[in-house]
């Protein structure tokens, strides 16, 4: 089939059906609102000035209610002073009004004390758990620097422990690494008191059993040690905890029982740890020689001196 013809005309190449195309939209120049009525066009206006979003200058400003703005001389708020004095109703009402406020399920008191660490002061873990599913922030610090966790590993509160690990908002690595001002971890305050269970745990939730101090440089396995606490020495060292790690100091746990009591913490740590940090370096004055007898006169010049007593005419 010859399809000459078609394409070529005074000269100009055109592809076949070109011409049918061209008519479709040669013409098509407007947007077509014309042909729409203006009482259809009226409501189309009207929907897309429904479907703007709001502009930064419209949008609602947080204006929490009166009485979240109360606080007393100490700073506490009513949240605050209804779980200290376990006016559990109270709470629970206070915090389901407040559900994802974070300005007031956060706010601290003059002891830059949250609701939450107040809960867990108390003991109150249900109000604890609430706070937190309600958006209460777990890793605020109070005035020494503790989160809820701290205390409740401080306080030897199990409960306090897993509500907190369990229902906490945020990464809970973070919360178990974190130190106070004092630089102890959670784990630090758990083994300096002796509560072994919540050592466990703190440990199987993921906390460093080889954690030191940033002021000394001591593991909990070094706090065994000062303790004289056999068992928890026992336990932190099922869980891994370093035999050689040493303290700023260079003091290795097994260097710290001497001249302490229990006999049955040195004798297992001499077993696992290495040679060289068994025992303690030799002093230097290990080296001096001569005893108090030995010393000459001179260097006790004033040996000689009398001294007397005469009444005042």
């Amino acid at each position: 089939m010859d399809y000459s013809s078609n394409m070529m005309v005074d000269g100009d190449v055109r592809m076949p059906g070109k011409d049918k195309l061209l008519q479709g939209t040669e013409d098509r120049t407007d947007s077509g609102l014309d042909s729409l009525k203006e009482e259809e066009y009226n409501v189309i206006v009207r929907d897309l000035q429904n479907l703007r979003m709001p502009s930064e200058t419209t949008s609602p400003i947080y204006e929490p209610e009166p009485w979240k703005l109360q606080a007393n001389e100490d700073g506490d708020t009513l949240l605050h002073l209804a779980i200290i004095h376990e006016a559990k109703d109270l709470a629970l009402e206070a915090i389901s009004r407040s559900y994802r406020d974070a300005f007031y399920l956060n706010r601290q008191n003059h002891l830059h004390q949250t609701p939450l660490h107040l809960a867990i002061i108390t003991e109150q873990c249900d109000l604890a758990e609430k706070l937190l599913k309600a958006g209460c922030d777990p890793e605020i610090r109070d005035y020494r620097g503790n989160t809820p966790l701290h205390i409740a590993s401080e306080k030897g509160s199990l409960r306090g422990v897993g509500v907190i690990v369990q229902n906490c908002n945020v990464q809970l690595s973070t919360l178990l690494q974190n130190a106070n001002y004092e630089g102890h971890t959670c784990l630090h305050l758990a083994s300096n008191n002796g509560f072994l269970a919540i050592v466990e745990n703190l440990i199987m939730y993921g906390a460093d059993v080889n954690a030191q101090e940033p002021c000394n440089g001591r593991t909990a396995l070094h706090m065994a040690v000062d303790r004289q606490n056999s068992q928890l020495m026992h336990l932190l060292l099922k869980y891994g905890a370093d035999v050689n790690r040493i303290t700023y100091q260079g003091y290795s746990p097994c260097q710290l029982t001497w001249g302490r009591s229990n006999l049955e913490i040195q004798q297992h740590l001499l077993a696992v740890t290495e040679e060289n940090l068994q025992y303690l370096p030799e002093s230097e004055d290990d080296d001096s020689s001569g005893s108090e007898s030995d010393h000459s006169d001179d260097e006790y010049p004033y040996d000689d001196c009398k001294f007397t007593c005469q009444g005042l005419n």
